[in-house]
């Protein structure tokens, strides 16, 4: 179908079936409406990270909730899909295209626990429910320096069932996005919102993706009205720390990239204020650790980036340099099988 014959028609959103995916496929979905002034629906695709039991450290975690929604894309099934951006593998298929990033949601982890506690408020020995080895690291590092410790128990499951094992005793806390939790309005049973400076997020977390076939260039430009360009930056330096360690997205690996105004310099070709480019400060941070938190390394670097931002290379330099400065480090290590 060329794109001249699928104007105005309805366009087809791919998303997974969870409470949390239709949120925020949603919330897509109606931004597009208005970006494009064309009706869209929701196509539910069930994927294997949804259908298995096993926990994401064994069954790979990279692509596991991907590869059904792109699969879907390349069939002509679904027009476009949208994926919680951290759960990508790093490497775009040339057939697809990354048409959208917009703005990020809060990328911290979250705590909910039992009685309103704080992580420091817990007891000595406390449960605490995660499915990632990211968390689990970070979580019983941060327990060790304040002389306790805490029994991390990997779950699955959706947001609901999470929080239910709190509410019915069987875990003192869980640990989850703050985004997801947001995204299905539960934000407000999070008894503590997680400081980056003790648990890096996720490389993408509280981002997501807008994917399409890379022959649909109409609706690829389109969507692109959705973009927005710090995030990318942010997120693309991010996981460009997490290919350079050729890591997947369930290996104990957090990082963050923040931006901020820095200053504008002025183009050689002239004097007005159309040749002057703002300049953003990048800050990025890594972690990479044993999810019994014994060993941690944690690096951060500081670059400078053009806010127009369509030349990713900066974001893409600072993660590659960054992991190799981990790798020296001893980083590989402590991530036991890297991915390949």
């Amino acid at each position: 179908m060329t794109d001249s014959t699928m104007k105005g028609r309805t366009l087809r959103l791919g998303t997974r079936r969870s409470k949390l995916a239709l949120a925020q496929s949603g919330q897509v979905a109606e931004a597009v409406r208005e970006l494009t002034g064309r009706p869209v629906e929701l196509v539910e695709i069930t994927t294997y990270g949804d259908t298995s039991r096993e926990h994401l450290a064994q069954i790979g975690g990279t692509g596991v909730f991907v590869s059904a929604l792109r699969d879907a894309l390349l069939a002509g099934e679904i027009d476009f899909a949208v994926h919680s951006l951290k759960d990508l593998p790093t490497a775009q298929p040339e057939n697809l295209t990354l048409a959208a990033v917009p703005v990020r949601e809060d990328p911290r982890d979250a705590l909910i626990a039992r009685d309103g506690l704080t992580f420091e408020q817990l007891p000595d020995g406390a449960r605490v429910g995660t499915g990632s080895p990211r968390r689990m690291a970070q979580l019983n590092a941060w327990a060790r320096s304040l002389g306790r410790r805490v029994e991390t128990v990997p779950i699955r499951g959706n947001i609901d069932t999470r929080i239910g094992y709190v509410e019915k005793g069987e875990l003192d806390g869980v640990v989850l996005a703050a985004a997801g939790l947001t995204r299905i309005g539960r934000i407000d049973e999070a008894t503590q919102l997680l400081s980056p400076d003790v648990v890096l997020p996720a490389p993408g977390q509280g981002a997501l993706a807008i994917e399409c076939a890379a022959v649909n260039a109409e609706l690829a430009a389109q969507l692109a009205g959705l973009d927005d360009p710090g995030t990318r930056a942010a997120v693309t330096a991010e996981r460009s720390l997490l290919a350079a360690l050729e890591a997947g997205c369930s290996a104990p690996v957090g990082a963050l990239a923040d931006l901020s105004p820095s200053s504008r310099l002025r183009s050689s070709r002239g004097d007005s204020k159309a040749d002057e480019q703002v300049v953003t400060e990048m800050h990025l941070r890594g972690v990479v650790g044993t999810t019994d938190g014994h060993a941690l390394v944690q690096l951060s670097t500081t670059g400078h980036v053009p806010a127009s931002l369509d030349d990713v290379s900066t974001p893409l330099n600072m993660g590659r340099e960054l992991a190799a400065e981990m790798l020296a480090k001893g980083a590989a290590g402590l991530m036991g099988e890297r991915a390949l």
